[in-house]
């Protein structure tokens, strides 16, 4: 048996964490995931739930069995150097945590048997979570099916320097629904290559994109390798922004300032080569992390190159 397809308090999941007490507020500090090899399990792989998770920002999607008092997060947790493969449902999903640190984990294969809507690596109810240098590959379908996920009532949320490949469902979601905000999500720096039959085929050679109370997508290669592809949203964000980005093969339906549309010639590390369109093609970003995916310095005054890698061309 390798579980059932639920996520509750008391949940099917290779490593569960829950505060289920109702008296006293109560948390974790310290806790701390690490060197796992988790394979072959329904639902979730490393899974966080906490009945002292109510605040505003969850908006009607509060647990209805979450205590009255206080929001009261785990602190100082860590989850890193797991291995998970061949998941039901979530790989790695956390809940009421304040700076929770996600990072070198390798996913392999997750939403492959639920019914439900499942993602790779996805935050709920959190403050200031980064995830960082993990490999998320094998969603099995677009229920949701994305390697990353800031999901309702998540703040504060930092996703860079994350390679993610083969999955139905594509990169990222930023899911606020139902009532529920998610703030302040930043996204940068990641490397996204999927192939999704009927959508997008998209190489992403990720790179500032920040989602804020005015949300802007920039500098950021988008590569359609398919017949056709376009990009589009569901229930738009109201003052979504683009500038600075560069497409190719894909439809450019909104405006962008500063955008591209032209070959970016990239190499199969999806660094640019000699030429490229993409070189110093973009728009400075005051707080862009200071260093691209291959570790070379990010200036936030001179215009960076679109995409992850900044440096000459190849």
């Amino acid at each position: 048996m390798r579980g059932g397809d639920f996520k509750t308090l008391t949940g099917s999941s290779a490593i569960h964490v829950a505060v289920e007490g109702t008296t006293v507020p109560s948390w974790y500090d310290g806790l701390e995931i690490h060197h796992n090899d988790i394979r072959d399990v329904d639902r979730e792989g490393i899974y966080f739930r906490s009945r002292f998770s109510r605040r505003d920002l969850v908006g009607d999607q509060q647990d209805p069995n979450a205590c009255p008092g206080a929001w009261t997060p785990s602190l100082n947790v860590r989850i890193h150097h797991n291995a998970l493969t061949s998941l039901a449902g979530d790989g790695i999903k956390i809940d009421t945590t304040g700076g929770a640190r996600v990072d070198h984990n390798r996913l392999d294969g997750f939403q492959l048997r639920s019914r439900a809507a499942n993602a790779g690596i996805w935050t709920f109810d959190t403050d200031d979570t980064v995830v960082e240098h993990n490999e998320v590959s094998g969603g099995g379908n677009t229920r949701d099916g994305m390697s990353f996920d800031a999901d309702g009532a998540s703040r504060g949320t930092v996703f860079q320097y994350n390679h993610s490949h083969d999955n139905a469902g594509g990169f990222l979601l930023v899911c606020p629904y139902s009532g529920a905000k998610t703030l302040g999500t930043v996204v940068r720096y990641n490397l996204n290559r999927t192939v999704r039959p009927g959508y997008l085929v998209q190489d992403d050679a990720g790179s500032p994109a920040a989602t804020r109370h005015e949300p802007s997508i920039r500098n950021n290669v988008f590569v359609n390798e398919g017949a056709s592809g376009g990009y589009g949203f569901k229930n738009p964000t109201p003052g979504l922004s683009f500038s600075h980005n560069l497409f190719h093969g894909v439809a450019m339906t909104r405006p962008d300032p500063g955008g591209v549309d032209a070959d970016p010639l990239l190499l199969p590390d999806l660094r640019p080569a000699a030429g490229s369109p993409a070189l110093s093609a973009g728009t400075p970003i005051a707080d862009n992390g200071g260093r691209d995916w291959f570790g070379n310095a990010v200036s936030a005054t001179e215009a960076p190159n679109i995409g992850g890698y900044e440096g000459p061309g190849l």
